[in-house]
């Protein structure tokens, strides 16, 4: 069965916190939904691991690629679904291990930035233990060649944006289809979503890899885990 995944913030209170709804502990203000499975249905509920510098050393980090989180398979933090840990990163390819509950390894994520790694767009390897390694690629040529030329416009309506206070601004391509063999079993779409195709695929390697991908929201995004606090 085919699952859409997203990750989304909790509504915020009076006090600029997130509303702690039913079932959700406080603290957390990002899950994982799947939304083929109904409004607002959990599947993971998102925390940064900091290292030993706190959120001021973790934000440093992940300027050159560095992600560490904690995806919980349930509010309470009993039972960990997945661990997402950064095995290397810099000159702008990263590489990622992404682990079961029980020590076990589920599969790596590579991600080679566009002009960094092997190609003109950002490349994501995906392998998952025991199946076929998936290559995906964002955006497809022809949009990249529509959107480049305009790039002066984009910015110049980001910024009136900006002054404005709101607005949105159109975004470069961003959809990915990752290819294994003569099959696609992942996809993201330009709407935030990672939908799987293929049932052989890890349900938390896919969560995982829906948490990877939004921390690398683009310059006018909103990437989950740059918050501050």
């Amino acid at each position: 069965m085919t699952s859409t995944l997203k990750v989304t913030g909790l509504p915020k209170g009076g006090s600029a916190r997130p509303v702690v709804l039913p079932g959700v502990a406080e603290g957390f203000d990002h899950v994982v939904i799947d939304t083929s499975q109904g409004h607002f249905h959990v599947v993971a509920y998102l925390e940064r691991e900091l290292p030993a510098g706190g959120i001021p050393a973790y934000l440093s980090a992940r300027k050159d690629g560095v992600r560490s989180f904690v995806l919980w398979a349930e509010p309470e933090r009993r039972t960990r679904l997945a661990t997402v840990v950064t095995t290397s990163a810099g000159k702008g390819v990263s590489a990622y291990q992404v682990w079961g509950g029980q020590g076990e390894l589920i599969g790596t994520f590579v991600r080679e930035k566009a002009l960094s790694g092997k190609g003109l767009r950002t490349r994501w390897t995906v392998a998952q233990s025991g199946c076929p390694e998936a290559v995906g690629l964002k955006g497809r040529i022809f949009w990249w060649f529509v959107w480049w030329p305009l790039f002066p416009l984009w910015v110049m309506i980001g910024v009136g944006s900006a002054f404005n206070g709101g607005g949105d601004v159109p975004r470069g391509p961003r959809r990915i289809v990752w290819r294994a063999g003569g099959e696609a079993p992942l996809e993201y779409l330009s709407k935030d979503e990672v939908v799987v195709h293929a049932p052989w695929v890890d349900p938390r390697l896919a969560v995982a890899l829906t948490a990877v991908v939004r921390s690398f929201d683009s310059w006018i995004g909103t990437p989950w885990d740059d918050k501050k606090k």
